[in-house]
């Protein structure tokens, strides 16, 4: 395993989609949606470790989390847990991260994941993994890896290939530049880019060497890079916890793909089938999860459905459920609320949530 090769892993979301599951002091990646006894936090763990030195995992999250991420990932470094005093989107998260990796080392590569996706081909995205970090290492490049698409996509933002491909490897990968990012596109683009096929979902994963990273950086967002520059001298020191509020509490609020991936010229794509999803959704489980004839899918043996189709539904363990006469909704019930939606309404969901917390009080929500 490369000593050189470092990774961030982005920790900070509060997972409203998945209310009332996820919750502000509980958001999904901490919890185990797939049931595997696992939170999505340790499984993203789990899976960059193998290509990656545990000393070498940076995990940032908002320090409403910092005791969560203790207790789920029990062998990581103290000093590898980064706090953000605030919520400012990807970019400062990265570019803390990527200041302090250069510190420890000014050659390393990096890989940037979110902490809440699954992909379910590990061994493929392994060596995608890997292959990305030897382009990383030998080129000035921002890599990012997209997802080959299987369906009309809305939910998403796409990448475009530039077309003639760098380097492939046949019915595993291939590596072109990028043309353009897109934002999400409705149903009937999203028709026109599957059909073209040189256009890929954004998984907001990325690679790039810390070099790399902090150039672009300097070049489009001069600003965020300097307040960082401003105080490199502290991270990994007594004084870094006062610099990085001083940092969070002025910096832009923005993400890298806006501030750095749209606008630079040396951007690549690693395309795959990694078995991918963002669990962005109730019906993004609902597409991972093994349902019965019906298409229903419940985590309990206490759930009986009758004349109902296409439905998810997430009950307590000490509860029965009888679900009648509905088709394509979400059921959901924790604690103290319940979910009652239908599925393609769920991107209301936040609104719903939002209105939880005005009307009845933060602890709902």
């Amino acid at each position: 395993m490369d000593r050189k090769n470092y990774a961030i892993i982005m920790a900070g979301g509060i997972g409203s989609r998945f209310w009332p599951l996820s919750r502000t002091g509980r958001p999904k990646q901490f919890l185990d949606v797939l049931g595997t006894g696992k939170s999505l936090l340790q499984q993203t763990y789990e899976r960059i470790n193998r290509v990656c030195l545990k000393e070498n995992i940076l995990i940032l999250s908002n320090r409403l989390y910092e005791n969560t991420i203790r207790e789920q990932i029990r062998d990581i470094p103290a000093e590898n847990i980064l706090c953000e005093p605030q919520r400012k989107n990807t970019a400062p998260c990265i570019t803390y991260g990527a200041f302090k990796i250069k510190k420890r080392d000014a050659q390393a590569n990096i890989l940037v994941a979110p902490s809440d996706h699954v992909i379910l081909k590990e061994d493929l995205f392994m060596e995608i993994v890997g292959e990305g970090f030897r382009f990383v290492s030998r080129n000035d490049a921002l890599l990012t890896i997209g997802i080959n698409p299987h369906r009309p996509e809305t939910g998403y933002g796409y990448i475009r290939s530039a077309g003639d491909r760098l380097r492939e490897e046949p019915g595993k990968w291939n590596l072109a530049k990028v043309r353009q990012f897109t934002e999400k596109p409705d149903l009937a683009t999203a028709r026109t880019y599957l059909e073209k096929g040189d256009y890929f979902w954004n998984a907001g994963i990325f690679m790039w060497s810390v070099d790399s990273i902090l150039g672009a950086l300097q070049k489009y967002m001069p600003g965020l890079y300097g307040q960082f520059l401003k105080y490199q001298e502290t991270f990994d020191t007594p004084d870094e916890k006062k610099a990085v509020e001083d940092i969070f509490g002025t910096c832009e609020n923005i993400s890298v793909d806006y501030g750095v991936m749209e606008k630079a010229g040396n951007v690549y794509v690693m395309s795959a089938d990694i078995g991918w999803s963002d669990l962005g959704s109730w019906s993004a489980l609902h597409e991972m999860s093994h349902t019965d004839p019906a298409g229903n899918t419940t985590n309990s043996n206490k759930t009986l459905f009758y004349d109902t189709g296409n439905c998810l539904v997430r009950i307590p363990g000490n509860k029965v459920a009888v679900i009648q006469g509905l088709d394509n909704y979400v059921v959901v019930e924790d604690e103290n609320a319940l979910l009652i939606c239908k599925k393609q309404e769920e991107q209301r969901i936040r609104q719903f949530v939002e209105e939880v917390g005005t009307r009845f009080g933060k602890q709902y929500v």
